[in-house]
């Protein structure tokens, strides 16, 4: 028998000793299968969670949901906003409450007055023509002011997307997930970035990480959605935002062109008449726009007030 003919013969030999059969079906254990595991076996547990992320389908989902979080709430430490100088609620009969009552009253009337004509008027951005005026300083003041009322609240936006002050104020990381994350990425949600408060009917969206095209962002159709939202959601909102600084940067003067009603602070004794001339041509667009003349010495007192508000 030729070496050839030899193995050929050995082949059949194996195939009849040793046939080859089909792969079992996969057997799922149950709960009693594991109960009689021995203790140096381990839970199957581990390769059940590599499977199920290896599922193109469900890792897609897990990555849309990664970072995603409930509504935060944060704790506002309002005795020291007290000795700041912002209005709070165990202080309302203060000098700074009556003034604030006194700036948010033709405000409200606009937002809801359904004959004052203006659109989106509970839309008001807070700005001002340079930096140091006080515009973060009166937009807190005056979202409390309105987070007394008895008929609305209130959402604060920090809409000082460059330099935001209102982290160290109200006392949270200016690291939060805000309003460039929810123009950035169409995945986010609004109660991912909104963050409720000790005071019940103030809330609050930060400003969100930087983003080098801001003015694009803000400019977008994105924005102009998310406003339509906050305009007419809930119809007992007043929206606020603070603005940057309207000659200082470009997201103000984009900012400006969607608002129902702008409130423009002017510090006393140091904004020139044609700075403020030149900020107003900016925002000439708004039907609506109010001043706040800011850090008026009051006479006999040393202290400062906030006078001389109205419309332009």
């Amino acid at each position: 028998m030729s070496l050839i003919e030899r193995a050929s013969d050995k082949l059949k030999k194996n195939e009849t000793n040793h046939p080859v059969l089909s792969k079992p079906p996969l057997k799922v254990r149950t709960d009693s299968d594991l109960s009689i595991l021995p203790n140096n076996m381990s839970s199957p547990k581990v390769e059940q969670r590599e499977e199920v992320n290896s599922n193109p389908i469900l890792g897609l989902a897990n990555r849309k949901n990664f970072g995603k979080r409930t509504t935060k709430k944060i704790e506002i430490d309002l005795e020291n906003l007290r000795r700041k100088g912002i209005v709070t609620f165990d202080h309302s009969k203060s000098e700074v409450a009556e003034q604030f009552r006194l700036i948010k009253r033709p405000l409200l009337a606009n937002a809801f007055n359904p004959d004052s004509g203006i659109k989106n008027g509970n839309l008001i951005m807070v700005t001002s023509s340079l930096s140091g005026e006080g515009k973060s300083f009166c937009s807190i003041n005056l979202a409390m002011s309105i987070a007394m009322e008895m008929d609305h609240r209130v959402l604060l936006v920090d809409a000082d997307v460059a330099r935001p002050s209102i982290p160290a104020s109200l006392g949270y990381s200016p690291e939060e997930p805000g309003l460039l994350d929810l123009l950035r990425d169409p995945q986010w949600k609004m109660s991912d970035v909104m963050m409720k408060t000790n005071v019940a009917k103030l809330t609050l969206i930060p400003a969100g990480k930087r983003h080098a095209h801001a003015t694009e962002l803000l400019a977008s159709q994105s924005m102009h959605t998310i406003l339509a939202e906050l305009a007419h959601r809930y119809h007992d909102r007043v929206v606020i935002f603070d603005s940057p600084p309207l000659l200082l940067t470009s997201e103000a003067r984009v900012l400006a062109g969607q608002m129902g009603q702008i409130v423009l602070v002017v510090e006393a004794e140091r904004t020139t008449q044609q700075t403020v001339k030149e900020a107003l041509r900016q925002i000439e667009t708004c039907d609506v726009i109010n001043l706040i003349y800011n850090k008026a010495r009051v006479h006999g007192s040393g202290g400062y007030g906030y006078y001389g508000y109205g419309y332009y």
